[in-house]
This record gives structure tokens, C-alpha cells and sequence, in this order.
């Protein structure tokens, strides 16, 4: 007789509802235990919304090609939380631009991705002085409430548990598993699991020193999206000026408007998880931040690049602590966190992101 084992899910984003699934899928009996009142709604929801094609990454060949690979798969899987009926451009710019045009062009080239000369009308939009060239891409923008609703449903024919207002608190080895302390609400339970996974994002290290365990070298950053309404020339387009201190204008589907990321502004500041210091949970952080926008530092800076998005309408921020592996900061790539047995036995941490 085959005997499921019991697994237990820390995170109530993507990659812990994606996880779930599979693993019920393959006979687990699965249950996540998800902090917020609702799915997907922190990291997974506040990002670029970008379905990311490799071209973000033309200094990581190994993130690029990561990204390349997974495209299509997840365009094929998620189709209906797509938005493909834009047209997406990268700007390369003449100074402070980490790469020329013509190292991205061999860059897209070596990792097979579409990139061509953009047309005229495009070119128009641009101030030459600021712009080397511009290119037109193939990349495209999810709807993550769509893509919410979806994995909501997959979870339900998977027969995954989920339970919500629920936070994971300690762990400790106990006979061949994992002992698992969650509290729902006011109350507190002790949960026997074969195996914890740990996909909290930000908090994966809150889990960790709870149960006096060695935290994970991580760097948290306090980000702004800004979400906007473009000029109607716009509507239908997506533009990447890269590779440096510059900003991303894209497609958010889930609002019906763009979101604007600026490389300088979007971080309004940062902090270090390491084991030679106190650990600082990040909810707490997140909870106690105050949210002045920089959205005029923003706009002032892109403008210069593409002076139609002088005509943007601000509408409003989302605010998360978006969380990277420090040695990220030398090449801009993105790799997956995965600690299996982290600690002890039974316990795993997965980091990944959408953006």
C-alpha cells in the first residue's frame, strides 16, 4: 500500500500554488497555509507583470536562456492570463548604458530571441539624443488576477487544502518529518508534515530564525509600481530602455493600465538578511513603511527618453519588498532559491519571482 505523504506549504504565492498542485497531482496530500486573506496578492501580484523572454538580462546569459526556455511554456500553460496584443520595445541608451545596441542585437542572437529594427513611427517617439537604437521584441504582460482565478481552480480539482489568515511560525525535526507550528488566527497547532516548504519570498528567513535556524543571505529592497494611464500612443505598447539607470513602461492587465518602473526610484531603500546580524521581519518593515511616492522623479527622468510620456496620469502605487540573492547585484540575473533539507531534515526553501 502506497502511503501519501503529508506536505505542508508556507505561502500562498504562485510558486506555492504551483507546487501544491504538483505535488497533489503526483498523490500528496497538500496544504498551504497562506498569512493574507488572499492568494497571490502580495509579491505576485505587485511586479512588472512582465512574461519575461530573456531580453531583461543581456549581463546574465544563464537568466536569459532560463527565461527563454520558460516563455512559451508558460504561455501555452497560462494562455488565457496573457496579453499578447501589445507591441513591446527595448530602447538601448547612447550614455550610461551598460551594453551598446549592437552587443544587444548579438546578445538576442545568441539566445534566439526575436529582435528586429523598430519601425519608423516608433523612432519618431524617441529623443535621439538620449536613444542609441531601438528594438522591437516579442515579450508579453500576464493578468494576475486571471492567473489567480485559474490556479484557484486547479487547486480545488487537485484537492489541495487551503487555509487562509494562517502563518507558519516554527519547525522542528520530528520522527522521520517535521514537526510544523502554524497559527490560524488566535490559535496555535502543531502539524505533523513529511515535508515543509518554504516559498514565504521576503519572510523565508522569518520561518528560519523562528526555528533558530541559519538564515539565508538575502537582500530586500522597499519597491514602488507606479500604475499609470499612458497617452493613447501608448495604449498598445510596451517600452524597456536599457541597461542601467533606466525605467520600464508596460501593460498591467490585471488594472487596465501600465505599470512604470524606474531603476533609481523604484527601490526607496534596502536592507540585508545575514547571519552576523539581528533579523528584521520584513512584514513588519513592509507594515510600518511610509509610502511617498516618487513618481515625479520618475516621470521627470523618462521623459527626457521618450518625452510623450510627459502625458502620463498617475493614478496610484503598490507598494512590496522585492527580495534577490545578493550576488545578483554584479550581473542583474535572477536565479531560483532552492534549499532543500535546509537545516533539517523535511524543510525546503524556494524563492523564485514572476518579475
Amino acid at each position: 500500500m502506497v502511503v501519501q505523504k503529508n506536505i505542508v506549504i508556507a505561502g500562498g504565492g504562485f510558486f506555492g500554488l504551483y507546487l501544491a498542485e504538483q505535488l497533489a497531482l503526483r498523490g500528496c496530500n497538500v496544504t498551504i497555509y497562506e498569512k493574507g486573506l488572499h492568494l497571490m496578492s502580495r509579491a505576485s501580484y505587485v511586479n512588472q507583470a512582465r512574461v519575461h523572454n530573456g531580453y531583461h538580462y543581456p549581463r546574465s546569459i544563464l537568466t536569459a536562456l532560463r527565461s527563454r526556455l520558460s516563455f512559451p511554456r508558460f504561455v501555452n500553460e497560462f494562455r488565457d492570463c496573457v496579453d499578447d496584443e501589445f507591441a513591446k520595445y527595448y530602447l538601448i541608451a547612447g550614455s550610461l548604458s551598460k551594453i551598446t545596441g549592437e552587443q544587444f542585437k548579438r546578445f538576442c542572437q545568441r539566445i534566439g530571441a526575436d529582435c528586429d529594427e523598430a519601425p519608423p513611427s516608433v523612432k519618431r517617439m524617441i529623443n535621439p539624443a538620449m536613444i542609441d537604437t531601438i528594438f522591437s521584441t516579442t515579450e508579453y504582460a500576464f493578468d494576475s488576477h486571471k492567473l489567480r482565478d485559474m490556479m484557484i481552480a486547479r487547486l480545488a480539482a487537485a484537492k489541495v487544502n487551503v487555509v487562509m489568515n494562517a502563518e507558519v511560525e516554527r519547525v522542528k525535526s520530528f520522527n522521520n518529518g517535521v514537526e510544523v507550528m502554524v497559527s490560524v488566527g488566535t490559535e496555535k497547532h502543531n502539524i505533523y508534515a513529511d515535508h515543509l516548504f518554504n516559498c514565504t519570498y521576503s519572510r523565508i528567513n522569518y520561518l528560519l530564525d523562528g526555528s533558530e535556524l541559519e538564515l539565508i543571505p538575502l537582500r530586500h529592497e522597499m519597491t514602488e509600481m507606479c500604475l499609470v494611464e499612458v497617452p493613447d500612443e501608448l495604449k498598445k505598447m510596451g517600452l524597456t530602455v536599457m541597461c542601467g539607470p533606466f525605467f520600464s513602461v508596460m501593460p498591467f492587465p490585471s488594472a487596465q493600465l501600465h505599470s512604470f518602473s524606474h531603476v533609481r526610484y523604484t527601490p526607496h531603500y534596502q536592507w540585508n538578511d545575514n547571519i552576523h546580524t539581528p533579523y528584521e521581519d520584513a512584514q513588519k518593515k513592509y507594515d510600518k513603511s511610509a509610502r511617498q511616492t516618487a513618481w515625479g522623479y520618475m516621470l521627470r527622468d523618462a521623459q527626457r527618453y521618450v518625452p510623450s510620456l510627459s502625458e502620463c496620469q498617475y493614478k496610484r502605487s503598490i507598494w512590496e519588498v522585492k527580495t534577490i540573492l545578493p550576488r545578483s547585484d554584479s550581473d542583474d540575473s535572477r536565479p531560483i532559491l532552492f534549499r532543500a533539507n535546509h537545516g533539517l531534515k523535511g524543510l525546503h526553501c524556494v524563492m523564485g519571482g514572476l518579475c
